[in-house]
């Protein structure tokens, strides 16, 4: 399909991902399992996880959808759809985290930089499911 024109990726598209990476992310963010499941990852596991969104993001964008991304803009060599993917999977989860209080409310034991960490490494659990939310909002509509 080289040399096919696509519509180029427009505001209204990241609006999509926002909506369907709020969706799936505000469950996870309050689940008192997942920050459990966070403070007990290793750092290995954290990057593993966080590699994970972003093959799944890319997958559903440009292998399930059938986009090229050969033929979007891209924003120093990534294609702006991803990079607003990527940007609304964390950003979504860390909104609602901080909007909803549950590092304070599920780490109340922990303070400072260990706080922080097991933070970050449930953010990067509840990308996994805003991923999968935002990547199919953009695909679907």
């Amino acid at each position: 399909m080289r040399g096919f024109s696509r519509r180029p990726f427009r505001i209204a598209d990241s609006a999509q991902q926002i909506v369907g990476g709020f969706l799936l992310a505000g469950p996870f963010v309050v689940t008192e399992e997942v920050w459990l499941l966070a403070e007990n990852m290793s750092i290995i596991q954290s990057l593993a996880t966080v590699l994970i969104v972003f093959g799944i993001g890319y997958a559903a964008l440009y292998k399930a959808a059938g986009r090229d991304p050969e033929d979007e803009v891209d924003v120093g060599g990534i294609p702006a759809r991803f990079l607003s993917l990527m940007l609304v999977s964390y950003g979504a989860v860390v909104i609602l985290a901080f909007a909803f209080g549950a590092p304070e409310t599920f780490l109340e034991d922990l303070s400072g930089i260990e706080r922080h960490v097991v933070t970050a490494k449930a953010i990067a659990v509840g990308a996994v499911f805003s991923v999968v939310g935002a990547a199919t909002a953009d695909s679907v509509f």
